[in-house]
């Protein structure tokens, strides 16, 4: 009896262990991060003001961090949607802008170079976050797992069996910020998915409008380039 209540003791412990909630950090980072280099855009490049952007971000992100620090999960999911629809608004405008002031020379080039550049890691960030916040119904929702077994994404590890999980020391593993950062990076570069396959159809289609922006902002790169030689 005194060996069961044990055992039940430690297997409650791991399910604590388990259902330990994902870190919001690393993805409050990438918000901070994209506000950053919107802000430093020239204002031919920006959507009204450098500043209207990111302070916009910066209000809906008040209410995200508080709801999620309240318990109020709905509330900070349409928040977070929130912030990362603006985000994503002014990217495509920005982008649309950079095209536009390409033939107009507006702008010196090398400041078309440093915002395109800009523009390309924004990419990287703000398709991060979509999936993130959207993949097997968030983060909240993945938290209250025990592992990740289904999701949009099939990531090399939900396809190794429990024993291997176990000798890499990863049986309980869940995907994080960074593991979506590391896929969207791949889609900006490769325009395509690398090791990661995409089994939702809304996964494909934000991968292919991320390829498609990654691909303009890449080809004015090489347009700009070749005519600065």
């Amino acid at each position: 009896m005194i060996w069961h209540g044990l055992t039940s003791l430690a297997r409650a412990e791991e399910l604590t262990e388990q259902l330990e909630p994902e870190p919001r950090w690393p993805a409050l980072v990438a918000v901070l991060a994209v506000g950053g280099l919107y802000a430093g855009l020239p204002d031919a490049l920006t959507m009204g003001p450098r500043w209207l952007l990111p302070s916009v971000v910066l209000v809906l992100l008040i209410p995200t961090v508080v709801s999620h620090q309240t318990s109020r999960h709905r509330l900070n999911t349409i928040f977070g949607f929130a912030v990362e629809a603006v985000l994503t608004l002014g990217l495509t405008i920005s982008i649309v802008l950079l095209i536009t002031a390409l033939p107009s020379h507006r702008e010196s080039p090398e400041a078309l170079l440093l915002s395109a550049a800009s523009l390309w890691i924004t990419n990287i960030l703000v398709f991060a976050l979509w999936y993130w916040r959207l993949d097997a119904g968030g983060p909240h929702q993945r938290d209250q797992r025990t592992e990740h077994t289904d999701g949009a994404f099939l990531f090399p590890q939900m396809t190794m069996s429990e024993q291997a999980l176990r000798d890499a020391g990863i049986e309980n593993w869940s995907p994080v910020f960074v593991d979506y950062l590391f896929l969207s990076f791949n889609t900006s570069t490769a325009f395509s998915p690398t090791d990661v396959p995409v089994l939702a159809r809304w996964a494909k289609v934000l991968m292919m409008l991320q390829s498609l922006l990654s691909l303009l902002i890449v080809a004015l790169l090489a347009a700009r380039a070749v005519n600065i030689l």
